[in-house]
């Protein structure tokens, strides 16, 4: 498991973002669990050259989530890395797309090799967690402002939507 603080700004705001990485081991699997709750976003990432990654996702992590995440209003992103590899891709876009569907979650592809659409993944998630209050009522009441304060510019600078 690895813990990466990240800094982030969005509406012209400092964000600070801590990332757990579980990197889908199952052998920690009796950890993992702990890391879901609290959690006010995840995103589940499946490699578009190995069907297993995302059977994997499909079989155990997305109902690990369901069963251990606290909060009813998490965001959710499914990740579909390595497009940076099209001709040895086995999943398609297409099947990404339905099980993000179906387990209510955004979607995206990327490549972390050539970083497409990585920093796009964290600020699509971060946006999409300023809209749901409820996940803003568990920060700090510091924290809590500064994000509602944002949450008001950015609304105002940006429109349209998270993932597709």
């Amino acid at each position: 498991v690895d813990f990466k603080v990240k800094l982030l700004t969005i509406g012209g705001k400092r964000l600070k973002l801590t990332i757990w990485d579980t990197a889908g081991q199952e052998r920690f699997g009796t950890l993992t669990s702990s890391y879901y709750r609290g959690a006010h976003g995840i995103i589940l990432v499946y490699d578009v050259t190995r069907r297993e990654t995302f059977t994997n996702l499909s079989d155990v992590w997305a109902k690990e989530v369901q069963l251990y995440s606290t909060n009813q209003e998490c965001i959710k992103i499914l990740l579909g890395n390595k497009v940076d590899r099209e001709n040895e891709r086995v999943v398609t876009r297409e099947e990404g797309l339905a099980l993000a569907q179906e387990h209510k979650c955004f979607f995206l592809e990327c490549s972390a090799k050539n970083r497409e659409n990585v920093r796009q993944c964290f600020e699509d998630l971060t946006q999409k967690i300023l809209e749901v209050p409820s996940l803003l009522e568990n920060g700090s009441s510091v924290v809590k402002k500064q994000i509602l304060q944002q949450k008001q510019v950015y609304s105002k600078t940006h429109s349209g939507g998270c993932c597709s």
